[in-house]
């Protein structure tokens, strides 16, 4: 059988999950050919780690101009996604990129834009959670129509407590200069991505941000915000690494019904009307719609990363669909800048917003960011975690 010859620059917490995860065979159309990380450390622990035909580099470039691999996973500090993704595309290397697609939208448009130079390559983004059956049927149930408009989208994602310990493990870890925001870059793309990918994108953010107010960070651990979106509906997302025992509830109201997930489970509450023929019609000053319990019926299929990997590979080899496209990861990314930039100017963000303007606030953050060049990383087991996040 075919295999892809798969090279990944990052040796770290995520690229070295990616790796056992192939290399013990739960990825058969990918066979781990080589190995780029500039830490000579994790060069060290990889070579006794994986299989010895597996090639080590210390630069990302010198792998690409190997001529050994077909493809490669990004998976290091944000900054570097977009650059090391076009540098693959210009070889015309198929590539996979881990969570967020960037730091900031410009730069990620540029990446998309490379892309579309390239349609011979494969161009994937690591949304896991996208494999998820229970989002994937709140999706098809919300796109369908089915269920009328959407209303009001409420989703509190507070479930991925972080003690000082985790923020102390890398010295780029929360600084604007090495991770370029806090739990909206690090923990909240999967959450962002599916906010959109299911309820369509908002066209204004209004944003409040708490930059280390639970832990000695420079970048935001608290986050509540409120948008509104084309139809009139409005949206409320509350997030924090915090929370000691935290909540993920995500609750679509509709014209037909409620949509709630919430502790890995999906029910849903059909109106026997729509809201709006309801408050016509009825003439009891407290009556409320009507309404009975359905019971939902998924595949139950929940593959995470090696879902999307064994996707990606079945796009390479047989012109199979992917989980995400790469190009899709702008979207989860606008809304984090916009959630930024509100909270910067102090003021709602319409969407598109101006990305020049977000990119110079940046730059004036990283310019001040207290990172401690210290070289110091301390590497966890990741599989155990909430999707696998960094």
């Amino acid at each position: 059988m075919t295999k892809i010859k798969l090279g990944i620059v990052g040796i770290g917490n995520m690229g070295s999950y990616h790796a056992q995860n192939i290399t013990g065979g739960k990825c058969p159309d990918l066979e781990l050919a080589a190995v780029a990380d500039i830490n000579p450390e994790r060069i060290e622990w990889a070579k006794a780690t994986f299989p010895e035909q597996v090639k080590y580099f210390s630069t990302a470039e010198e792998m690409f101009d190997s001529g050994r691999i077909e493809a490669c996973i990004i998976s290091v500090p944000h900054y570097y996604h977009a650059k090391y993704a076009i540098e693959c595309m210009k070889r015309g290397i198929h590539v996979m990129v881990e969570k967020p697609a960037g730091v900031y939208t410009k730069q990620v448009r540029e990446m998309n834009e490379e892309s579309d130079k390239h349609p011979e390559v494969v161009f994937g983004m690591m949304f896991n959670q996208r494999t998820n059956h229970i989002y994937r049927k709140m999706r098809e149930l919300v796109q369908s129509g089915e269920y009328g408009g959407i209303r009001r989208t409420n989703w509190i994602i507070t479930d991925w407590y972080r003690p000082q310990a985790y923020y102390d493990s890398g010295d780029w870890r929360a600084t604007w200069s090495g991770e370029g925001g806090g739990v909206l870059l690090n923990q909240c793309p999967h959450q962002l991505d599916l906010w959109q990918w299911i309820c369509g994108m908002p066209k204004t953010v209004e944003s409040h941000l708490s930059y280390g107010r639970w832990h000695d960070i420079e970048v935001e651990d608290d986050v509540t915000t409120y948008v509104e979106y084309p139809n009139g509906a409005t949206g409320v997302f509350v997030t924090s690494t915090g929370d000691a025992h935290g909540t993920n509830r995500f609750e679509i109201q509709l014209d037909k019904a409620k949509i709630v997930a919430e502790n890995d489970s999906l029910s849903v509450l059909e109106y026997d009307m729509t809201e709006q023929q309801f408050s016509k019609e009825n003439k009891i000053p407290f009556a409320t719609v009507p309404a009975h319990s359905v019971q939902v019926v998924t595949d139950g299929l929940n593959e995470q990363h090696i879902g999307v990997l064994n996707a990606w590979a079945g796009a390479i080899l047989r012109g199979e669909p992917l989980v995400a496209k790469g190009t899709e990861g702008i979207n989860g990314l606008t809304i984090s800048n916009a959630m930024h930039l509100s909270d910067w100017l102090g003021k709602k963000v319409s969407i598109p917003f101006d990305e020049e303007l977000f990119y110079n606030e940046l730059m004036k953050r990283v310019a001040v960011s207290r990172r401690k060049e210290t070289g110091k990383s301390v590497f966890a087991d990741t599989s155990g975690t909430y999707g696998g996040n960094k």
